[in-house]
């Protein structure tokens, strides 16, 4: 991994090699923080403004303090003006600031940070496999962009390990809900359906995009509680990201699924494109 020479925090960008965080910061020690993944291309942050909605939504359910929407959008382009980055993923991390060694918060003002690093391309299509550990639909983290991840790295590394890209959750119901960093969608009968938010899902950005683009474009579309099986069963799946927008899955475990060559999903795909294009913030 190549460094990038140049990091935001609490409002200076100062080189990567002198960069501190403090070992008593309550992210480090606890995981006690949020962020948001976004991508920028032709040097402007994309959909900036529903990123910044999410994070405060989880900054309030984590009672951090949420930056001001200038500030967070002014650290962004800094970050990446800093890095000679016009094409760009970007991470915005909130912490609780210095804190005590065990879960009780300490009084410090929140830790900010902004990273960006070169945007790389996915391959044309995804593989993914369900792990046996499950989405906790009633955590008292479902629903927020948490610092805390290591189920999704362990998740992730037993993906890996088996030759796929992706990991699959089911929630506590036996119910899909999500990928590591991804939301899922299949297409059954000709309809596309994804997870709703109450199976304990990410609000993802890309996903409610997507939910618009099919609306606008006529594609049958709906949230909807779909049993683990129905991986076994649907015609097409599909991944989205803010890194992936629409990302065809080739396959799920031992299963073979259409990826490029979808009908449906390449439908969804140009939908997506087209109620997109031109705009930075939609």
């Amino acid at each position: 991994m190549k460094t990038p020479a140049y990091i935001w925090i609490n409002g200076r960008v100062i080189s990567t090699a002198d960069a501190r965080i403090s070992p008593f910061d309550h992210g480090f020690l606890v995981g006690d923080g949020v962020f948001e993944t976004l991508v920028a291309r032709g040097g402007r942050p994309f959909t900036p403004t529903r990123h910044w909605r999410r994070l405060v939504n989880s900054c309030t359910a984590m009672g951090i303090a949420p930056p001001a929407q200038e500030m967070y959008e002014r650290a962004m382009l800094e970050t990446m003006q800093a890095n000679g980055l016009s094409e760009a993923r970007i991470r915005v991390t909130l912490t609780s600031g210095d804190g005590p060694l065990g879960s009780d918060r300490g009084d410090a003002p929140a830790t900010m940070t902004v990273a960006t690093s070169v945007l790389k391309p996915w391959p044309p299509t995804e593989t993914a496999m369900t792990v046996p550990w499950t989405r906790n639909e009633r955590s008292a983290l479902a629903g927020i962009k948490s610092t805390s991840y290591a189920d999704n790295v362990r998740a992730l590394a037993l993906a890996h390990a088996q030759r796929a890209g992706e990991a699959l959750f089911a929630n506590t119901r036996d119910e899909l809900c999500e990928g590591t960093g991804t939301n899922i969608f299949v297409v059954v009968a000709g309809r596309v359906l994804t997870p709703p938010l109450s199976s304990g899902c990410l609000a993802g950005v890309t996903r409610a995009l997507l939910l618009e683009a099919c609306v606008a474009a006529g594609i049958p579309v709906a949230e909807f509680a779909l049993p683990m099986t129905v991986l076994k069963t649907c015609h097409e799946a599909f991944l989205t990201s803010s890194t992936r927008d629409v990302h065809p899955l080739a396959q799920i475990d031992q299963r073979s699924m259409p990826g490029v060559d979808g009908a449906v999903t390449q439908r969804v795909a140009q939908a997506f494109r087209h109620f997109v294009a031109g705009r930075d913030d939609p």
